[in-house]
Parts: C-alpha cells; structure tokens; sequence
C-alpha cells in the first residue's frame, strides 16, 4: 500500500522532506488557488510559504500575479466587506479587524467599510439584525433580552453607541454597560 506524503505524516511515519519550490511550481499552485476563491496578497504569500515556496519565491510570485490584475487588495476588501456587512449582518469594527487580519492595509479597509454601508448605512443594518434576533431571545428569557441583543450586537462588530441605541429603540429599555 502506498501513502502520500501527507498520508505518511498522519500515519506518524517519518515527514519526507519536501524540496523548495521553484516559480513555474509556485505560480501553478497560486493560480490554483485563486481559481477557487479570491485571496490577499499576504494570504496568498503565505500559502505559498506554507507548500514550500522560498520567501523570494512567493513574494516575486504574488507581485507578478498582482500585476497582471489576478490578485488585487482593494476589490477583495471591498467584496468581503460588502458581502458580510449584507448576508451576515456584521458591523464596521469586525468589518475591519477581519481585514485587518486578513493583511488589507489600513486605507483600503476604511475605503472598503465605508463603501460597505453606503448604500444601507450601518445603524440600518444594526435595527434589521436586531430585528431579526429579539423574537427568538424575548422567547428564551424575556427579562434579559435587552441585555442579550446588546451583547449580540456587540459580537457582530457593530460600535457601542450604535448598540445602546438600537436597543433602546427595539427593546424601549437602555442597556446598562457593565
């Protein structure tokens, strides 16, 4: 029976070394990727580390990949900040530290989070969210769904004020910070 390399490794087998990549390798494996989803550049970079690409290797290989428009900063953070402030309901501060992490500079993810709530501002999307998620906590516990919603809201990344706001205006009752 045969194992794969990865195969082996899980089997608690020896690791075989794996041998650096070369460009043409490295290119291969980046387009790969990017055929499947989008990616950062330092995402990309480092997925590249990670399957054996020298440093120089998968720097020259992202900044090529850049250059030629398949990988571009600025129109990933605008779609992810546009997608999940709309489908998942999450506010401008987890908009930006998930970009943030995701190694967007820090312009292009004020630009992108800005653009997200353009055309529904944020205390919109706060209201909807809050909306759609106090039927459920006023039925599991009514004397702490105020509180509750707070704390929700609060976990999508929409801004303390905003929160206490919407709370009050949704629930008719202030959310005390604790």
């Amino acid at each position: 029976m045969t194992t794969t390399r990865r195969g082996a490794a899980r089997a608690g087998s020896e690791r075989v070394p794996r041998t650096p990549m070369d460009a043409r390798q490295a290119r291969a494996v980046a387009l790969d990727l990017l055929s499947r989803k989008a990616w950062t550049r330092r995402e990309l970079r480092q997925r590249l580390r990670r399957r054996g690409a020298p440093d120089a290797v998968a720097e020259a290989v992202v900044a090529d990949l850049e250059g030629r428009g398949y990988l571009d900063d600025r129109a990933f953070a605008r779609s992810w900040a546009e997608s999940r402030a709309r489908s998942r309901s999450f506010g401008s501060r987890r908009l930006s530290e998930e970009l943030a992490a995701k190694g967007v500079a820090r312009p292009l993810v004020e630009e992108a989070v800005r653009e997200a709530f353009a055309e529904t501002d944020e205390a919109t999307r706060a209201r909807a969210a809050a909306e759609r998620r106090l039927p459920l906590l006023r039925r599991a516990a009514p004397e702490l769904a105020a509180r509750r919603l707070g704390a929700y809201l609060l976990r999508r990344g929409f801004p303390g004020d905003l929160v206490r706001r919407t709370v009050r205006e949704t629930c008719g009752v202030a959310v005390v910070d604790e």
